[in-house]
């Protein structure tokens, strides 16, 4: 978290943000200038308005160039690992698309779907195992969430589930299947 991730050539962004500071610079010293000569009535109160008008507007603009320089350095917003690149150095991009993905090193969720009639006695917290195909193994589980949805077509709910540890061979994307213990009545 907090790793820069990617780092754009934002040359032109700073240089426009150096033009607004300067530009800020200049509408202050002329807004003062017109306060001045209000002051020996040489100056309306319009003149004195559109003078403070250029500050604000100057003023924006170098927030804006702040916000602009600000997105020239993508930071990993959480720990993780890059599961895939988008782009290459040197490539341009537009803005929205889509430069790498992200993985979190945080506990692997487990996304399946199961009969909706266990609804009667699937609860969060309850316990499953996984087995995975790429590793030949079973690992254990807990349902974390269960969808607010039967699909009507298969007559299943989507639940999202967590491996319970910590295991250095799972990786995002593995398949395999579920394994539920029903209650006994």
């Amino acid at each position: 978290q907090g790793a820069v991730l990617v780092r754009f050539d934002c040359a032109e962004q700073r240089a426009r943000l150096g033009i607004a500071k300067a530009e800020l610079v200049s509408a202050e010293e002329q807004h003062a200038a017109k306060k001045r000569l209000q002051g020996l009535s040489a100056a309306g109160e319009v003149e004195v308005s559109l003078a403070a008008a250029a500050v604000a507007r100057a003023r924006a603009q170098i927030d804006l160039g702040n916000a602009q320089v600000a997105q020239c350095t993508v930071v990993a917003p959480f720990d993780g690992r890059i599961s895939r690149l988008h782009v290459r150095e040197f490539q341009g991009v537009s803005i929205g698309e889509p430069l790498l993905d992200i993985v979190s090193s945080g506990p692997l969720r487990v996304r399946l779907n199961a009969p909706s009639h266990w609804l009667g006695w699937l609860r969060r917290g309850t316990r499953f195992e996984v087995h995975i195909d790429e590793t030949g193994r079973r690992y254990p589980a807990t349902v974390s969430a269960i969808n607010a949805r039967v699909d009507p077509a298969s007559q299943t709910i989507e639940l999202e589930g967590r491996i319970s540890e910590d295991f250095p061979g799972l990786l995002a994307g593995m398949s395999g299947n579920a394994y539920f213990v029903a209650p006994t009545r």
